[in-house]
C-alpha cells in the first residue's frame, strides 16, 4: 500500500509552533484573527465568525497580489509546501492554485519556475484535505512567499500552509542554538507501525524479564490486538497493598504523538531500572503500572498510511465503524443526577460504581469493540489512577465532562472529588515545559496556560460517555486526560523535544497514585472484605475495597474522618491523616460482624424456622 511520507526534509514547524508568530508575514489581512500567524497547517478556528482566533490566513483583497511569507531565520534548502484551506464552519475558502517566490534578502525575489515559466502549482480543492507539492529540486534561500493565483469562486483567499525545509548548519545562528531542545536519552525516537509497536515492546520484555509483562486486553474492529505491557516488580500479579495505575493513548487513531510517548516511556523506565535510578525502582516496587499505547489500532493504520503532515485534523480519528472510542462509554453522570434529583442517593442508590445500564450490554448497541475491551479492562484490575494521553492541545482536563445542565454546552460542573482532580491536573501541567508558560503561543483559539494548564473538561467543551467520568462513576479509578501537544501526528524529528516536554509529567502523574490513604478492611479472624465501602466525610463519593478488601483513596493533605462499612458487618470509622510528601498514610479496618447477620446466619441454619420451635420438644399423649 502506498504510503506519502515526506522523507527529504521535515517540516519547519508552523504546525508544531517552532516557527514563531513573527516569522509570518502577509501582503494583507482581513482582520487580526486571520492575520499570517493563523496561517499554520490544521490550526483550528472558532465556533464565531471573525473570531480573535480565526482558521487561517485569509488575505485583506482577493486579487493575484496576494502572499503569504516564512522567514526561517536562516538558510534552508526548501523542498516542499503543504497547504488546506481555511478551517471555518460557515465559510468555505481556499486557494486552488499558486506560485512559489524565494529570497534572502524579504526584498529581490525569486519565482520557482519550470523552464522559463513561473511554475503554478495546483491547490486545494476542499479546506481540510492537506495538498503536498514538492519542488522539482530543493531550493536554498532564507524566506519563502506563496503567492495565490486562483482560489474557490464562492470564497476568498485563505489558506493554511506547512513548509518543508532542512537549515543549514550555521554555528553563529545564537537564536536557534538558544532554543533547541536535545535529549541525552538513548531511545528509539521514531514512528512505529503496528508490528514495530509490537516488536519494541518486546525487545523491552527481553531487556527487562523480570519487571515487565506484554498481555492484551482485546482486539480491534479488524482484529489487531490490543497490546499492553504491564511494568511491576511482580508482573502478572496484584500484590497486596500495591496501587495499580494506567496511561492509555491512542483512542482517537490520529493523536499520535501519545502512543510514542508510551511507547518511549516503557524503554526509559526499563533502561533506568536496570542502570539502578532510585526514584524509578522505587515507583516499579511501589506500582503496579500498566500502559496502553494504542486503544485504537485501526485508526492508526490509517492516519499512518497518509503520514504525520498529511492526515489532516481527523483523518483516523474514529474506529473502523465510525465510533468516537473516547466517548463511547455509559452515559452514567445522566443516571446519577436522576437518582440524585429523585432523592434516592444514597439510600436507594449509590453514589459510587453506578451500574452499567442493560441497553448498554446489548450486542445491538452502539459500542465499538475496542470500549468493550477498554471497559472490561477497567473492570477487571483496580486501577486508582490513569491517564488518556491525547493530542491537538497544551492542556490537563478533569471530570465531569458533560454538563449537569442539558441545553448548555460549557458549564463548569464539578465532582465532589473536585480538589482531587484538579491537584493531579496540575502535578502534570506543572512539570511539562509549556502548558503552564504563559508566553507560550495558544495552540488554537484557547489560551490555557491562563489556568494554570488545566480545565474542568464540561467547562471547555460538554461530552457525554467519556472514559474519564465512566471511570470515576464506574469504578475506583480517578482517570484524567493529558492533551500532550498542539499537533496531533508530529514529525518524528520533533519526537526528542516532545519527550522532553511531557517526560517529567509523565513520571510525576504516576507518583500521585501514592497520595492520599491505603489500607484493608479485615474481619476479625483477619481475612480481606471484598467490595466494603470507603466513605471520606464531606465528599459524596465513595470507592470500594478490591478482592482481598486492600483500596486506595487519593485524597489532598489534610484530617479526614473515614468510614468504613459492609454487608453483615458493623461499621467503623476513624479519623486518616494525610500529609504533604508522597506516599500513602495507612489507614486500617477491623470489623465485627453485626447482630442481624448473625441472627440472619441462625435463621437461615434452621431453615428459617424461629429456634424455639426446632428446640421444642413434642408432647407425649
Amino acid at each position: 500500500m502506498f504510503r506519502c511520507v515526506v522523507t527529504d526534509c521535515p517540516p519547519l514547524g508552523l504546525e508544531s509552533l517552532k516557527v514563531d508568530d513573527f516569522q509570518l508575514h502577509s501582503s494583507t489581512m482581513r482582520h487580526y484573527g486571520l492575520g499570517p500567524h493563523r496561517g499554520r497547517l490544521n490550526i483550528q478556528g472558532g465556533l464565531q465568525e471573525d473570531d480573535v482566533y480565526d482558521g487561517g490566513w485569509c488575505a485583506g483583497r482577493v486579487d493575484p497580489l496576494q502572499w503569504l511569507e516564512v522567514d526561517a531565520r536562516r538558510l534552508t534548502r526548501f523542498t516542499g509546501v503543504i497547504t488546506q484551506g481555511r478551517s471555518s464552519l460557515w465559510s468555505s475558502d481556499w486557494v486552488s492554485s499558486y506560485k512559489v517566490l524565494f529570497s534572502n534578502d524579504s526584498h529581490s525575489w525569486l519565482t520557482l519556475k519550470n523552464g522559463s515559466r513561473d511554475l503554478i502549482f495546483t491547490g486545494n480543492r476542499e479546506k481540510e484535505i492537506t495538498v503536498l507539492n514538492r519542488f522539482p529540486k530543493p531550493v536554498v534561500a532564507r524566506y519563502i512567499r506563496v503567492n495565490p493565483r486562483s482560489w474557490y469562486p464562492g470564497g476568498s483567499i485563505c489558506m493554511r500552509l506547512e513548509i518543508l525545509g532542512c537549515p543549514l548548519p550555521d554555528p553563529n545562528n545564537y537564536y536557534r542554538r538558544r532554543n533547541e531542545i536535545t535529549t541525552t536519552d538513548n531511545l528509539d525516537f521514531r514512528h512505529h507501525s503496528y508490528k514495530e509497536m509490537r516488536q519494541l515492546m518486546k525487545v523491552v520484555n527481553e531487556m527487562c524479564p523480570n519487571i515487565t509483562r506484554i498481555y492484551n486486553i482485546g482486539r480491534s474492529f479488524t482484529g489487531l490486538k490490543l497490546y499492553a505491557i504491564e511494568i511491576s516488580d511482580n508482573p502478572g500479579e496484584h500484590e497486596l497493598g500495591e496501587p495499580e495505575f494506567r496511561y492509555t493513548a491512542g483512542s482517537h487513531g490520529n493523536e499520535v504523538l501519545g502512543r510514542e510517548l508510551l511507547l518511549l516511556l516503557m524503554q526509559f523506565m526499563c533502561l533506568e531500572y536496570l542502570s539502578g535510578n532510585p526514584r524509578i525502582r522505587h515507583l516499579v516496587h511501589e506500582t503496579r503500572i500498566h500502559l496502553l499505547p494504542s486503544a485504537n489500532p485501526d485508526g492508526f493504520e490509517k492516519a499512518s498510511e497518509a503520514g504525520s503532515e498529511m492526515s489532516g485534523w481527523s483523518l483516523g480519528r474514529w474506529s473502523q465503524d465510525g465510533l468516537d472510542i473516547h466517548h463511547n462509554f455509559p452515559d452514567l453522570n445522566s443516571v446519577l443526577w436522576e437518582a440524585e434529583s429523585r432523592k434516592w442517593v444514597p439510600r436507594k442508590f449509590h453514589n459510587h460504581h453506578v451500574s452499567i445500564p442493560d441497553w448498554y450490554k446489548s450486542k445491538n448497541a452502539t459500542v465499538a469493540v475496542e470500549t468493550r475491551a477498554l471497559v472490561s479492562w477497567m473492570e477487571k484490575i483496580p486501577f486508582v489512577l490513569g491517564g488518556n494521553l491525547q493530542g491537538g492541545e497544551l492542556v490537563v482536563t478533569f471530570p465531569y465532562d458533560r454538563t449537569r445542565s442539558v441545553s448548555v454546552l460549557r458549564e463548569q460542573t464539578a465532582t465532589p472529588d473536585d480538589h482531587v482532580f484538579r491537584w493531579l491536573a496540575f502535578s502534570y501541567a506543572s512539570t511539562h515545559r509549556l502548558m503552564t508558560d504563559v508566553s507560550r503561543r495558544v495552540c488554537h483559539i484557547d489560551d490555557f496556560a491562563k489556568e494554570d494548564g488545566t480545565i474542568n473538561g464540561a467547562s471547555w467543551h460538554t461530552a457525554a460517555g467519556s472514559m474519564n467520568d465512566f471511570s470515576y462513576l464506574h469504578t475506583n479509578c480517578f482517570e484524567l486526560s493529558m492533551y500532550v501537544g498542539c499537533d496531533k501526528y508530529p514529525h518524528q524529528s520533533e519526537l526528542p523535544e516532545e519527550w522532553e516536554n511531557n517526560r517529567e509529567s509523565l513520571l510525576v502523574f504516576m507518583e500521585q497514585v501514592h497520595r492520599g490513604i491505603k489500607g484493608f478492611v479485615r474481619d476479625v479472624q483477619g481475612k480481606g472484605i471484598t467490595n466494603a465501602v470507603i466513605s471520606v466525610e464531606g465528599i459524596n463519593h465513595d470507592i470500594r475495597t478490591a478482592s482481598d478488601g486492600d483500596f486506595w483513596r487519593l485524597l489532598n493533605p489534610g484530617e479526614y474522618t473515614v468510614r468504613a462499612r459492609a454487608e453483615g458487618f458493623s461499621s467503623s470509622s476513624k479519623v486518616c491523616e494525610v500529609g504533604y510528601k508522597i506516599g500513602a498514610s495507612r489507614c486500617d479496618f477491623v470489623l465485627s460482624r453485626s447482630n442481624l447477620s448473625r441472627i440472619k446466619e441462625i435463621m437461615q441454619k434452621f431453615n428459617k424456622q424461629p429456634i424455639s420451635m426446632r428446640l421444642r420438644r413434642p408432647i407425649n399423649t
